[in-house]
């Protein structure tokens, strides 16, 4: 482990001590989450999770009826998945671009020192790699560069024979067929992308209409809580509409602190949003969240959270606070749930995992920074009925976390596979991880 400096070690003992969480992961949770008054202190709570990776033979704990194993190992800081119509899967290898405004000053600089630890700051490889496990046994034989010289790309969607890549800045499109292995041809441009030097969530995941004629792209914010300024924060912490033929947008959801997980919930066809909340009100608070999202929806940020709870720390706007939407589930405190994915419909052929697994939305958390004890860390899955949640969240994957408190791995994208499993990319272990159920065969 890295030495550090003095300084910085005084700083991680402060915010390591004194306050911490008062209510369970689970009291966080849910529809109807407890949440505590707020507590703010002159260092925030800090408790990083040191990034080793994994050991020869070590990985996840799947949950009940399930097992994992590994799909494809020694990937580049994997985080966003696609998988095609004939099976092969994309996956996007890619870190945060250069930002020079995002870590100005001291605070700044220990942000950085903190993000090197927990296996955050490494070069983006700047690629979307295919993976092929064509004789079907739930590991990936052939490897390829579909697409390189990108920059921070992160989500992907296909549209007929058009691949959509959304770099950290712009939207791009690409000519391409499944079963292609390399894409050749330069990329259009659709639309840009707030980018730039602060570029604070620098995230851009994408998905597209059903009919492929919009796209939806997660814009996050500049800042924690505005704290770089409302002109920096212009059409951000949103869900950006996208007319896939002209290029136009506008901002089909807003108030979402940090929005990353997209997905359609089979049932209704809503489009769900897994959201990244706020810091620095303590360990309890706030909870991220996943939830339908309103066309034309607000939801609070920056001026409060969870419905009406006002923060404090931005300057009064009772207009805006008036029209937050509470949102439908929360996540936990600090748990990071970047990746979202709902199980296959009901008659679908992507039947692998068991009943309990079958009807609901998987999360990949990535776990916390800002919370005592640390959260996240793993990948659940929350239950649904008729289109809505429905119960506590079940243990996909756990086990993140070793004995010393160090990260073996990070999930962030899932994706079902189309043959009865689930996909998890795992960046700090640079895995992709398969869950199936325990009694399932990989050939189908």
């Amino acid at each position: 482990m890295p030495r550090l400096p003095i300084v910085l070690l005084c700083l991680l003992a402060l915010g390591a001590c004194g306050e911490q969480a008062t209510l369970s992961v689970a009291e966080g949770t849910g529809p109807a989450p407890t949440l505590p008054s707020p507590r703010q202190g002159l260092i925030p709570t800090v408790v990083i999770a040191p990034a080793r990776g994994w050991t020869a033979g070590a990985m996840p704990q799947p949950g009940a009826g399930l097992r994992v194993a590994a799909f494809a190992e020694g990937l580049d800081h994997p985080r966003q998945l696609l998988v095609l119509p004939n099976g092969d899967v994309l996956v996007a290898e890619t870190n945060a671009p250069k930002r020079p405004e995002d870590r100005r000053g001291f605070r700044g600089w220990v942000q950085g020192i903190l993000q090197g630890r927990a296996g955050a700051k490494t070069e983006s490889a700047n690629r979307i790699t295919l993976l092929r496990d064509a004789d079907r046994d739930g590991k990936a034989e052939t490897r390829a560069v579909l697409l390189d010289s990108l920059n921070s790309p992160y989500g992907m969607a296909l549209v007929g024979e058009t691949l959509y890549v959304a770099n950290t800045d712009a939207l791009l499109r690409f000519r391409f067929r499944p079963g292609e292995t390399r894409i050749a041809a330069p990329g259009e441009t659709v639309a840009a992308l707030p980018g730039g030097p602060l570029n604070h969530h620098w995230t851009k995941n994408l998905v597209a209409s059903a009919d492929g004629s919009r796209l939806y792209v997660a814009v996050g914010s500049n800042s924690n809580v505005a704290e770089n300024g409302l002109e920096a924060e212009h059409e951000r912490a949103a869900v950006w509409e996208i007319d896939a033929r002209t290029g136009r947008h506008r901002v089909f959801a807003s108030g979402t602190r940090n929005p990353v997980g997209l997905a359609w919930e089979p049932r209704t066809g809503a489009l769900w949003v897994a959201v990244n909340e706020r810091d620095e009100l303590g360990s309890d608070l706030v909870p991220d969240y996943m939830t339908a999202l309103r066309d034309g929806g607000f939801y609070g940020w920056p001026w409060s959270y969870y419905g009406q709870h006002v923060d404090g720390r931005v300057p009064p706007n009772p207009a805006m606070v008036a029209r937050a939407i509470p949102p439908d589930y929360a996540l936990g405190p600090h748990t990071a749930s970047l990746g979202l994915a709902f199980a296959p419909p009901q008659g679908s052929e992507d039947r692998g995992l068991p009943a309990p697994y079958r009807e609901g939305a998987f999360v990949g958390q990535h776990g916390s920074w800002n919370r005592r004890p640390p959260s996240g860390y793993k990948v659940v899955f929350v239950p649904f009925a008729d289109g809505r949640p429905e119960g506590a969240p079940l243990d996909v994957l756990t086990g993140f976390l070793d004995a010393e408190g160090r990260a073996q791995g990070r999930p962030v994208g899932v994706a079902p596979d189309g043959r009865g499993g689930l996909l998890v990319a795992d960046d700090v272990g640079k895995v992709v991880w398969r869950v199936s159920g325990a009694g399932v065969t990989a050939k189908r």
